[in-house]
């Protein structure tokens, strides 16, 4: 078994895939609250040939929660979720953010920190996507249309004037959980979200919008150094059909 050609053949599909999640990333660099994906690699073994031989598995994509550039856009109606709650997960480890703002989806409640927002001709907050912004009970906003700016404070809480017309809900999501995108900037976790009630250490902040996280001096490194890898391994491929095509000849010689 020419384990060589099967383990170079594992390790193209793996930098493939690798190489298109770069791309993705890089063309989100300016998208508003994109979570850049990253690839988890894992060797997965095999003893179909004599002695045990390591693969390439073909990655298992997983999405960045690292906060990306706060940016002050000075509209009303753009907020940041600054800070991050640590009550889901006292004591452990920065996973990233947790903490995030909701919308209604299609099937359900979707997260997200894009923070721009608009007000449809009913009064509904929705995100420039059409979807009704929640409250922390899972309630879409109506604020009045007709009553002046909005003015939100960190804990989320909406005014007009001197009148309270609803709160931005904020809600942490399990470090532990598994996040499905919804569009470019919208998650899915696998686990419920909770309700986020400690306003010290994150919040809202109005007139920012938070960027994507992507790092484009990171991606870059990284797309140079897997197009390098790829080329390695072609030319290991390219070798190891020499040496196979050497030793066919060689064993059918007679007279070798």
């Amino acid at each position: 078994m020419q384990s060589a050609l099967y383990v170079s053949l594992s390790a193209q599909v793996s930098l493939e895939k690798r190489l298109e999640t770069i791309a993705n990333n890089m063309a989100n660099m300016k998208t508003a609250a994109f979570r850049a994906d990253a690839v988890k690699f894992e060797t997965a073994m095999s003893r179909a040939a004599t002695q045990a031989v390591a693969f390439s598995s073909p990655g298992e994509n997983f999405i960045s929660r690292k906060e990306g550039a706060i940016t002050q856009t000075g509209n009303t109606l753009d907020v940041a979720v600054t800070g991050n709650s640590m009550a889901a997960y006292p004591g452990g480890p920065d996973p990233g953010n947790t903490t995030w703002m909701a919308f209604a989806g299609p099937n359900g409640p979707v997260y997200t920190r894009d923070g721009r927002m608009q007000i449809d001709i009913n009064g509904q907050l929705q995100t420039l996507t059409g979807y009704p912004i929640l409250d922390s009970g899972g309630t879409p906003i109506i604020v009045d249309p007709d009553a002046g700016p909005l003015t939100i404070v960190r804990d989320g809480t909406i005014s007009q004037g001197r009148i309270q017309v609803g709160q931005l809900g904020l809600f942490d999501i399990a470090p532990d959980a598994k996040l499905e995108r919804f569009g470019t900037s919208g998650v899915i976790p696998s686990k419920p979200a909770t309700t986020a009630l400690d306003f010290v250490t994150v919040g809202f902040q109005q007139g920012y919008v938070e960027g994507s996280n992507v790092d484009p001096l990171t991606e870059l490194t990284q797309m140079m150094t897997a197009q390098r890898t790829f080329q390695s391994v072609s030319s290991l491929i390219d070798n190891s059909e020499s040496t196979m095509q050497g030793a066919i000849r060689t064993l059918g010689d007679p007279k070798a």
